[in-house]
């Protein structure tokens, strides 16, 4: 329990204090309230949606649109990542074409996708994907390419076919950088999910904080990102806590 208390309370006690701030700032108008509203106000109307029902149909559908992209990116990137860092005559066909690919902003391929699939989820899902692939991709390269030359010699010697070998050894030793990059993958899907609801005027928790920005609903905007916050919170806790069991075979770190 003392250490419980020791991991959670002094960011608890720094949130708070952010937020005794936010309110004092509040008290003395050192910013008008129709831009920054008191943190009761914005407290109060998320409440107050919780209650009244209005806030779950938005939260479930950006988490929806959030978890389906990332998903998809997840499965894209570690295929991807292990024929690449597996297969040096992958690397060489496709590394010019990750090269183009990857420094483009998720942002710019909306315009795209919207031409291919409308104002959509298909779209929504494809923008999402393509942004959150790359921190998986690249972990995932990363760590099938440091697959030890030993393991593979024993995996030859022991007769494994090339798929026991991957499933059996390439994976679980990949699978600390496999899980990083879909952490950081996690955080740039919820990122876009907001975008994509903003730009396409998608049912979701960013396109009503666009509304409520668009007509001076302070409270109702900063609520949606008190929501979209802890949403990310939760939702990277529970990986956080995925990856600890599937990685149970690891020494703690000191």
């Amino acid at each position: 329990m003392n250490a419980v208390l020791r991991a959670v309370l002094p960011p608890l006690l720094f949130a708070l204090g952010l937020i005794a701030l936010w309110q004092a700032v509040c008290e003395l108008r050192l910013v008008s309230p129709v831009f920054l509203p008191a943190p009761t106000r914005a407290f109060g109307e998320l409440w107050t949606r919780a209650l009244d029902g209005t806030l779950w149909t938005p939260l479930l559908a950006t988490t929806r649109r959030m978890v389906l992209g990332w998903f998809l990116a997840s499965l894209a990137g570690v295929a991807l990542g292990a024929a690449i860092g597996l297969t040096p005559a992958v690397r060489d066909l496709l590394e010019p074409t990750l090269e183009f690919l990857r420094p483009l902003p998720a942002s710019a391929m909306i315009p795209v996708a919207i031409l291919f699939w409308g104002l959509s989820e298909q779209m929504a899902a494809f923008v999402i994907a393509f942004g959150s692939i790359w921190p998986v991709l690249m972990s995932s390269i990363y760590g099938f390419g440091n697959v030890r030359v030993r393991l593979q010699e024993v995996s030859e010697m022991l007769g494994l076919t090339r798929l026991e070998f991957l499933w059996k050894i390439a994976i679980p030793s990949a699978m600390p950088d496999i899980l990083a990059g879909m952490r950081s993958g996690l955080a740039v899907s919820l990122i876009l999910a907001v975008v994509t609801e903003m730009q396409a005027s998608l049912p979701g928790l960013g396109y009503e904080v666009f509304l409520a920005q668009r007509s001076f609903r302070s409270a109702e905007l900063f609520a949606g990102l008190i929501m979209l916050g802890l949403l990310g919170v939760v939702i990277n806790h529970g990986l956080e806590l995925a990856e600890r069991r599937i990685l149970r075979w690891r020494p703690k770190r000191a």
